[in-house]
């Protein structure tokens, strides 16, 4: 009997042994794995940051990209577009004549720009806001970046003989949403829903109001090399005085230490919302293209 009570004794403490070192283990397991976890998710930071360089500058060519550039930055920006290459040898290609605008950028905060330029295309000044309303992020729970982009432009060309011509006239008014995602660390693709409003229009068939949209995008060949391309639709029937034609530009960004080239060919002269979106005369098919690159330095 007592042979029997020592025996049942003996195999509870073995039981209760052999359960304390299971459980034992498998805190330690849990431990272990709670701590690669860390360590994972340190080495690979999947988070709610935002993701960066949707595109290289601030501009794709002609149309503003959702980039901005740092808070306290002060950014120069030199636009040059030649003449049209169907000028032929007697003004070099268009190489003879030019269309240029310079700008200023500053970085109010990392979310806010402001921009003020003067073009050679109808003398023009243009004032302009960028303000990052959402961000994508790498987690994706936010899937793109939404920009708004204010602005408008002044043109200071000569008006002889418009005793009624006020300064009121020379006002035109724009607004661009620009809505853009990196879908992979190579291509990035934006649209642009576009408003433009004429203060005055060159015929009562003209419309005051243009409704229009863009569409850009980026592919990166190397670490400093991509190539952009971006086009604009204007629906038919809002300009009626003279021909206009969709946009299409296409080029490649540079980045060169302190400053992105960006080289473009298209049929856009103008470097303004309203010149290349709603005043665009010249046609591909027509030779109506123009060589010309942005230049940007920042401070």
């Amino acid at each position: 009997m007592n042979f029997t009570k020592k025996a049942i004794a003996l195999i509870a403490l073995l039981g209760l042994s052999q359960g304390l070192l299971h459980a034992q283990t498998d805190s330690t397991q849990s431990n272990m794995l709670s701590e690669i976890d860390k360590l994972n998710d340190a080495n690979n930071p999947k988070s709610s940051e935002r993701v960066s360089a949707t595109f290289k500058g601030i501009y794709i060519q002609n149309f503003q990209s959702v980039e901005n550039i740092g808070k306290g930055v002060l950014q120069i920006m030199f636009m040059h577009r030649f003449g049209r290459i169907n000028q032929g040898a007697y003004e070099f290609f268009g190489l003879d004549n030019a269309t240029t605008r310079f700008g200023l950028d500053y970085g109010v905060t990392k979310d806010l720009m402001v921009s003020l330029g003067r073009s050679s295309y109808g003398k023009s000044f243009d004032l302009s806001a960028k303000y990052k309303v959402l961000a994508q992020t790498q987690d994706n729970k936010m899937p793109v970046t939404l920009s708004v982009y204010p602005g408008l432009t002044f043109s200071t060309l000569k008006q002889p003989g418009k005793d009624w011509y006020k300064d009121k006239h020379r006002f035109v008014y724009f607004a661009q949403a620009l809505l853009a995602r990196k879908f992979n660390e190579n291509f990035s693709a934006q649209i642009i829903p576009t408003f433009i409003h004429y203060n005055l229009v060159a015929t009562p068939a003209d419309k005051n109001d243009i409704f229009a949209v863009g569409i850009g995008g980026r592919y990166k060949l190397t670490k400093r090399l991509s190539i952009n391309a971006e086009y604009s639709y204007m629906p038919d029937k809002q300009v009626s005085s003279a021909k206009v034609y969709n946009g299409l530009s296409v080029g490649v960004d540079l980045e060169t230490g302190g400053h992105v080239f960006q080289f473009i060919v298209s049929n856009s002269r103008s470097m303004t919302v309203p010149g290349y979106v709603a005043g665009n005369t010249d046609s591909w098919r027509d030779g109506g293209i123009f060589f010309g690159f942005n230049l940007s330095r920042v401070f």
